[in-house]
């Protein structure tokens, strides 16, 4: 009898299945521009019907790194894709863009359309949360590349923004800038993370010595903050938002320069960023130093914005109002030497 696609690991029908799970989902994110079908060879958006006059777009492409371990090892598949999206649109907020779609792609070794199912849904929430239309999508089953319990994904966002709005704008010495909680580790550093729970020599299901109310990996799996209507809502309000900051791998010394001209740099105040007790916890147990930690981890702060400094008690006013509460952190600097990222105080670890 001759070979088929099933004998070497790949089950179509599996993924047909996955189709009729996701689909509900997927209906749930329509919006202006998208009607939310799946099925054909690719999805459509509607500029015109979503109200652009003279629309700058902007794209983003990310995953979500090891921290797809976790969820894999313990089986909880409801939260992750809340961080693909996160990482997608997040990164267009920051240049005043309003996500308009997302496409993710699902790679795997041996499918199982529930897990898939899950993950995806969870895709589907982070778009709900953003705003934007899961337009459409890949699923890849792949033995012999992945093992067969193994998953990995990856997030592809396209947003819009008028070329009046675009961000950033010129950001002068004096500006001030503003921080944003977070929710956690979000999705950067999870290698280093990974690494300090297995010195501690804590199961994932074990409690978390720092949120006693729940395991290691349900602490950890904690989703990225989606900080994209907020933002968006503020931007509309007020003028005086002269760049904003995403800050993911590399940390502050490595993400805030990218909003800042030659010649500037930025000082922050240490002592202002929130405690937050998993930062501590990493820190003790891994023996982090301060100068790892802020460029590997957001140490509490997940999104910086740099508001005018005759502006700022407005943008600040207008976050309020939004729901946000900004921290002020520092101010925008004349550049010292080669470092575009200096501090005063120290952070409480």
């Amino acid at each position: 009898m001759g070979l088929t696609y099933s004998d070497a690991g790949v089950d179509i029908d599996a993924g047909n299945r996955l189709i009729d799970l996701i689909r509900p989902a997927i209906r749930a994110t329509r919006r202006s521009g998208a009607d939310g079908e799946i099925g054909g060879f690719g999805g459509i958006f509607d500029l015109k019907a979503a109200g652009y006059a003279d629309p700058i777009l902007v794209a983003a492409n990310d995953g979500v790194g090891t921290k797809v371990k976790i969820a894999i090892e313990c089986n909880l598949h409801t939260t992750i894709g809340i961080d693909l999206v996160a990482m997608c649109v997040n990164d267009l907020i920051v240049q005043g863009a309003e996500p308009l779609f997302f496409l993710d792609y699902y790679a795997t070794g041996k499918l199982e359309p529930s897990v898939a199912a899950a993950v995806v849904k969870s895709i589907a929430d982070g778009c709900l949360i953003a705003g934007c239309a899961l337009l459409g999508g890949e699923t890849a089953e792949m033995p012999g590349l992945y093992a067969k319990s193994d998953y990995d994904l990856a997030g592809f966002a396209v947003g819009a923004t008028e070329r009046s709005k675009l961000l950033p704008r010129e950001v002068h010495k004096g500006d001030i800038a503003l921080g944003l909680p977070s929710s956690g580790v979000h999705s950067n550093g999870f290698s280093l993370v990974r690494k300090i729970v297995e010195r501690s020599g804590l199961a994932w299901n074990a409690t978390a010595p720092f949120a006693r109310d729940m395991t290691l990996s349900r602490a950890f799996l904690e989703p990225t903050r989606i900080y994209v209507k907020p933002l968006l809502a503020a931007l509309r309000r007020t003028t005086q938002i002269r760049a904003l900051a995403h800050i993911t791998g590399g940390g502050f010394p490595d993400n805030l320069p990218r909003v800042l001209p030659k010649g500037l740099g930025v000082r922050l105040d240490l002592t202002t960023f929130p405690t937050l007790p998993v930062f501590r916890w990493l820190a003790a147990t891994g023996d982090v130093s301060e100068t790892e930690m802020l460029r590997t981890f957001n140490c509490g702060i997940g999104m910086v914005i740099i508001a005018s400094s005759e502006g700022v008690s407005e943008v600040e006013t207008v976050l309020r109002a939004v729901g946000e509460q900004p921290i002020r952190l520092g101010e925008i600097i004349e550049q010292e030497g080669s470092q575009r990222v200096v501090t005063n105080g120290m952070l409480e670890l």
